[in-house]
């Protein structure tokens, strides 16, 4: 016995789809958008997707900012361990996460902020890959946003010529 099917309204369809099939339901509220038609948008779920796009490169910023930070500080606190493979991580942050911020300026103000939120799991990257004691490693931010940033800075001492070439 087949049950009878229940009529399903445009809002109820929209929400069964993004329930369903995310990628479906992302291209049909483009072409609605695309149509102008306003009515027939999925508004509650389309309004949330775009503000967690939003706290994604929020997110993205304090995870290369995390990275870069663990970095720099395996490479001034464990020198003798110095690599091609860490200089190259810290280019490539340094590289990305001025690349998120030219795509998103508006990201900027937030720096200050995410430098704080972020430093102690930097901290804690750098004693898991190092094996370091976490004491080793200052409990608040020693660089400034101008040193992350700045090609060039590596902390501690110099380091040998074939790792920098």
């Amino acid at each position: 016995m087949q049950t009878p099917q229940t009529e399903q309204t445009p809002g109820t369809l929209m929400q069964s789809l993004y329930e369903t099939d995310f990628y479906a339901w992302t291209q049909e509220q483009a072409k609605l958008l695309h149509h102008q038609q306003w009515s027939h948008l999925d508004l509650p779920n389309l309004i949330e997707e775009i503000e967690s796009l939003g706290k994604q490169q929020r997110a993205e910023l304090r995870n290369r900012l995390k990275v870069l930070i663990g970095h720099l500080l395996k490479w001034e606190y464990q020198p003798k361990q110095r690599s091609r493979t860490w200089l190259m991580t810290i280019r490539v942050q340094r590289r990305d996460t001025q690349e998120l911020l030219e795509e998103n300026p508006s990201l900027k103000p937030y720096l200050e902020e995410a430098l704080q939120k972020i430093y102690e799991s930097g901290r804690d990257l750098a004693t898991g890959e190092t094996n370091l004691p976490l004491k080793t490693f200052p409990e608040n931010g020693s660089y400034t946003l101008e040193e992350i940033f700045r090609n060039g800075f590596y902390p501690g001492e110099p380091a040998a010529d074939e790792v920098m070439e």
